[in-house]
């Protein structure tokens, strides 16, 4: 059997915002350290994703010691952002559930404002080892996650990409691919494996690191969003549904739960334990 490793990481400190590829980083209970720690929310509170604002993949955020990072975009200066000081925490909504968060100075807020066109704010998730469990119909007592979508990591691999793609030029929009993995906005990409292959991981060793699977990861019409210019097409979407429609997703992708802590790294082998 040919061995798995890992072929890039990806940290996103601000939900739907892009971020960068680092050589290596710590898994923390909820994430990998520093993955969707902020969000922009509306002037009702309500976070913001690329879903209402695909322009959100345009800006880039880096990280920066301490838990910061700096926000760049086309058209606007760059701005440094830090962790905003312990103070009264404000509840946001995401996906329908409240999420007590600290709001970000208002430097944050003109910025994101100035760029997006409509009023909004930056919050940040202080203390995400008890401000957000993880979907209880999947988590064992006590699991957290960050602002990510539901799951603390996904993982996804190159042969599945491969294979989708396959069937895209098979399709009627074979004109939009191949799609790139960004589209994806994964944690985690492996090389290596089978097409699918994640889609029966239950146990994952990865460095340092030991993960669970939990589900497969059901797709949005984020992914239909190209991250280089935020304009929207067909796919993978109209692919997705005709072949890997798993229950009520259009599946691609493994979300994971650490159960134990390390740091992972480009290079890493990855273990697939049960």
């Amino acid at each position: 059997m040919a061995k798995l490793h890992v072929q890039a990481l990806h940290v996103h400190p601000v939900k739907s915002v892009a971020g960068t590829a680092p050589d290596e980083v710590a898994v923390e209970p909820w994430g990998l350290s520093g993955d969707r720690r902020w969000a922009v929310v509306d002037s009702e509170g309500t976070v913001i994703t690329q879903r209402q604002q695909p322009r959100l993949a345009l800006a880039c955020a880096r990280p920066l010691g301490g838990g910061g990072f700096e926000v760049s975009a086309p058209g606007m200066a760059a701005l440094t952002v830090e962790v905003p000081e312990p103070g009264p925490l404000e509840p946001v909504v995401l996906f329908g559930k409240k999420v007590r968060t600290l709001v970000a100075a208002r430097a944050a807020a003109d910025w994101f404002t100035a760029y997006l066109g409509t009023p909004a704010r930056l919050v940040h998730l202080d203390d995400p080892a008890v401000r957000r469990p993880v979907d209880p119909d999947y988590a064992l007592p006590g699991e957290t996650v960050s602002l990510a979508d539901a799951y603390p990591v996904l993982i996804s691999t190159l042969a599945s990409l491969d294979a989708l793609n396959s069937l895209i030029a098979q399709g009627a929009h074979a004109h939009e691919g191949p799609l790139p993995m960004n589209r994806f906005r994964p944690n985690v990409v492996v090389s290596g494996a089978e097409a699918w292959a994640e889609d029966a991981w239950r146990r994952v060793a990865i460095g340092d690191a030991v993960f669970r699977g939990v589900r497969e990861c059901g797709r949005c019409v984020v992914t239909t969003t190209d991250q280089t210019t935020a304009l929207r097409g067909k796919e993978p979407l109209r692919t997705l549904a005709v072949h890997r429609r798993i229950g009520k997703s259009l599946a691609f992708g493994r979300m994971l739960v650490p159960v134990e802590l390390g740091t992972v790294r480009v290079g890493d082998e990855v273990r697939v334990l049960e």
